[in-house]
């Protein structure tokens, strides 16, 4: 219970409180007083003390400035040299360019002993570069005033001979071994002549490149023997640059080569860089280089055998020749003695040569596969001699390829002998039967058979891959997690997929190279139709097999139609059993992995028939065909799972019967909204019975403006009175029904098109009140509104809200 003291004690304390707050002030105040006073006191010296400040830090090192200094002097005064020679030299006699020079080289090539001593290493190296370059201006004057007459080609090879050895002599001497500089660039000028002597003695390209391929060897030992460092980056680099300079050389001097003679050449160039790249391979097996080597010294070995072959063999035999050769490859694979590096580098270079053989196949095999499809334009023209002439309807021969099918076989056999590793034992059967069936396809046309055998070659060919594909048994061993990552990271068709694939592929050349003449044609799908239907009872092969029977089923009833001579909208009516067949089909597999595939291909069938049918001008069977359309997609719809066709199947029979009505020339378009407004009420009338809840919108809205705003439309356009009448009262039925029922979808669409419609049988007449009235009188009229508008404001708003809340609470 809470206690109130009397009104003169309570009073009393709260003096007693103010007072106690006054005092706490007042010290509070002092205090703020005092520090004010303080801060500024401190300001000033805080000002005057400025803040340490961190020493810049450097941009450059000073070894790195050392080492520009030094260069920059080196390069200065080896231009100086230069333009002494050059410039200055024609005024002093020989015994003072002698003097000069010699006494300037010597002393600067002398030079980095002292500084090397007191451990100078960096100004050591700058000037025994400077001596270097004078040592070549010592060359270049020489030859300018005692050897003028001397062949310019042969004294600069002699000049980097002996450039190159006094440079290797004074890096290897014991006061000088500690420079970097030397070594290198003797290397460097050993690269210039054995190539500049043989171009001085006009030794022919021959020699030239067999000079290059030398100096490359030598580089290479250079670079095998001698340790890491500045001499073996040089080594390396001049072994890969005159390497690949002599054997691009070597190889143009192969291909060119127009006699055994000149080929044999060629090839002993080929097989010394091919030795020069095995021996460094050889001895760098730990190395990253040793698999490039050794593949680049199978793949020169090829060259030269292949090279010799094809100098003496026909131009058909070129490929075969190199295919050959870079099979037998494969035998250094069984020679234990080669590092494992090395026979590994073999191996690929032998797959590389067969994978570019098999690319020289490719343009032949696409000749086989595109080629037929030019029959399309030239349907039952006649059947041609022979299976070439087939084929290259209007794609050219290849030149040279009537050894494709050896190619192709062979490296099939290749992979069925050569390829024993568990895991990529069935993909190489795979590509074995792949080639196999590429051979099939293209031989034919190569041998040029008869038209007929060569259509029975292809069906042979076809049965054989659809029987591979529906009784080649799955693979029963179970891979690991391990295996097929490390393997290959690529995944790669089954063979029964493989085998599906292939199948596929030979039809459709088939089917177009019978359109040759009728029987054909009639007789090749007839019996693809049957061969693909047969197959389609195996379910691994049903999502492909199928289709294609009702895509050549298809085919099949056009062709037959055209046969019976037919009209295109008439052929339309068989090749609606496809879509009938479809669904029938469809419904029988239910959810299994080839229905989606039956139901796409009998919708294309469907399309191609509508595509038939209007083709023509005859209406009637257009409408006729959509509504057949429309009953397949009714009778698809009836499964549980293929309810949302029915949607489809109503849009196909209210585009029928509007296309029954165009034939009609019936112009009304109360004719064709109708037949889309009733089923579409009936249909929102289900739904909301239903479903109380859904939105009259969804339900009634579509059909009523289905009917209500073409009507509109045309009777804005009406001069009659007829069609005004009758919308207004359909309008007004459809305004009460809605105000009836609470329905927000009726009464705005049929209150709105009454509206507009009252409007327009009324503007005659407001048009002639307005012509008659004088011209002050809208502007007049207009104000009075809104000043009405404004006095009636609030009212109005007011009953905007209850018509609101009216029409939310209307469905």
């Amino acid at each position: 219970m809470t206690h109130f003291p009397p009104p003169a004690e309570e009073l009393r304390l709260l003096d007693l409180e103010l007072r106690q707050l006054d005092a706490r002030r007042a010290q509070l105040l002092h205090r703020r007083a005092w520090l004010v006073t303080a801060l500024q006191a401190a300001a000033p010296q805080a000002a005057s003390s400025p803040a340490p400040v961190a020493p810049p830090r450097p941009e450059a090192s000073a070894p790195r400035v050392q080492n520009v200094l030094l260069v920059l002097g080196g390069v200065l005064l080896t231009i100086a040299a230069m333009a002494f020679t050059l410039v200055s030299w024609g005024h002093m006699g020989i015994a003072g360019r002698a003097l000069v020079l010699g006494g300037v080289t010597a002393a600067v090539l002398a030079a980095p002993v002292p500084l090397l001593k007191r451990g100078l290493r960096s100004t050591a190296e700058s000037v025994a570069g400077l001596g270097l370059a004078l040592t070549v201006l010592d060359a270049y004057a020489l030859h300018e005033a005692a050897l003028a007459d001397v062949d310019t080609t042969g004294y600069v090879a002699a000049a980097s001979a002996v450039l190159a050895a006094l440079w290797t002599a004074y890096g290897l001497l014991p006061r000088t071994s500690e420079l970097r500089l030397p070594l290198p660039a003797a290397l460097a000028a050993a690269q210039l002549p054995l190539t500049l002597w043989a171009v001085a003695a006009d030794a022919g390209l021959f020699a030239i490149t067999a000079a290059v391929l030398v100096t490359a060897g030598f580089d290479a030992g250079v670079a095998l023997r001698v340790p890491a460092g500045s001499v073996r980056i040089t080594a390396v680099i001049g072994a890969y640059g005159m390497g690949a300079w002599g054997v691009w050389a070597a190889g143009w001097l192969s291909w060119t080569a127009t006699g055994p003679s000149a080929a044999a050449r060629a090839a002993a160039l080929l097989l010394l860089a091919a030795g020069i790249a095995l021996t460094a391979a050889w001895q760098e097996v730990a190395a990253k280089q040793a698999l490039g080597l050794s593949v680049a010294a199978g793949a020169l070995t090829v060259a030269a055998l292949g090279g010799t072959a094809r100098s003496a063999l026909p131009g058909a035999w070129t490929v075969p020749a190199y295919l050959v050769c870079g099979i037998a490859l494969l035998a250094a694979v069984r020679v234990d003695r080669l590092p494992e590096a090395v026979r590994a580098g073999l191996t690929r270079a032998s797959a590389a040569v067969q994978g570019l053989a098999l690319l020289w196949t490719l343009p032949l095999v696409g000749v086989a596969l595109v080629g037929p499809l030019g029959w399309a334009e030239q349907v039952w023209s006649g059947a041609p001699d022979g299976m070439r002439e087939a084929v290259t309807v209007d794609a050219p021969w290849p030149p040279d390829a009537e050894t494709v099918p050896v190619v192709l076989a062979v490296v099939a056999v290749v992979l069925l002998l050569a390829v024993r590793d568990a895991v990529w034992r069935p993909r190489a059967l795979t590509g074995a039967a792949s080639l196999a069936w590429a051979t099939a396809l293209v031989l034919p046309a190569v041998l040029e058979v008869p038209y007929a055998v060569g259509l029975v070659a292809l069906g042979i060919t076809t049965v054989g891959a659809l029987a591979a594909a529906m009784w080649i048994r799955p693979s029963e061993r179970p891979e690991t997690q391990e295996e097929p990552a490390a393997a290959s990271p690529v995944a790669f068709p089954t063979p029964r997929a493989t085998a599906t694939v292939l199948a596929l592929l030979t039809s459709l050349p088939l089917a177009f190279l019978s359109l040759t003449t009728e029987a054909a044609t009639l007789s090749v799908l007839s019996a693809l139709t049957a061969l693909f239907a047969a197959a389609s009872w195996k379910p691994h092969l049903a999502p492909v097999t199928a289709p294609t029977a009702l895509a050549y089923a298809a085919g099949l009833a056009c062709a037959a139609g055209a046969a019976a001579g037919w009209e295109p909208q008439y052929i339309a009516l068989p090749v609606l059993a496809v879509p009938v067949a479809a669904a029938l089909l469809a419904a029988r597999l239910g959810d299994g992995p080839a229905t989606v595939p039956v139901e796409v291909t009998g919708a294309l069938a469907a399309l191609l028939a509508v595509g038939l049918a209007a083709a023509s001008a005859d209406l009637a069977m257009v409408a006729l065909v959509l509504a057949l359309c429309g009953v397949i997609t009714a009778g698809t719809a009836i499964r549980p799972e293929r309810r949302p066709v029915a949607y489809a199947s109503a849009g196909l029979f209210v585009l029928a019967t509007w296309v029954r009505l165009a034939a009609w020339d019936i112009g009304t378009p109360e004719a064709y909204t109708l037949p889309v407004t009733v089923p579409a009420l009936l249909v929102g009338a289900l739904r909301r019975r239903r479903d109380p809840e859904a939105s009259s919108w969804s339900a009634y809205g579509p059909g009523l403006a289905a009917t209500l705003v073409p009507s509109l439309l045309a009777a804005w356009g009406d001069a009659h009175w007829t069609r005004p009448l009758l919308l207004g009262l359909a309008a007004l039925a459809v305004t009460l029904l809605g105000a009836q029922h609470h329905l927000k979808a009726p009464l705005l669409l049929g209150g709105t098109v009454l509206a507009l419609d009252a409007l327009h049988e009324l503007a005659p007449y407001i048009v002639q009140v307005t012509d008659a009235l004088p011209r002050w009188v809208p502007p007049a009229l207009a104000g009075l509104l809104l000043l009405a508008i404004g006095a009636t404001y609030e009212q109005r708003l007011r009953d905007a809200r209850r018509m609101r809340d009216f029409l939310g609470n209307m469905h």
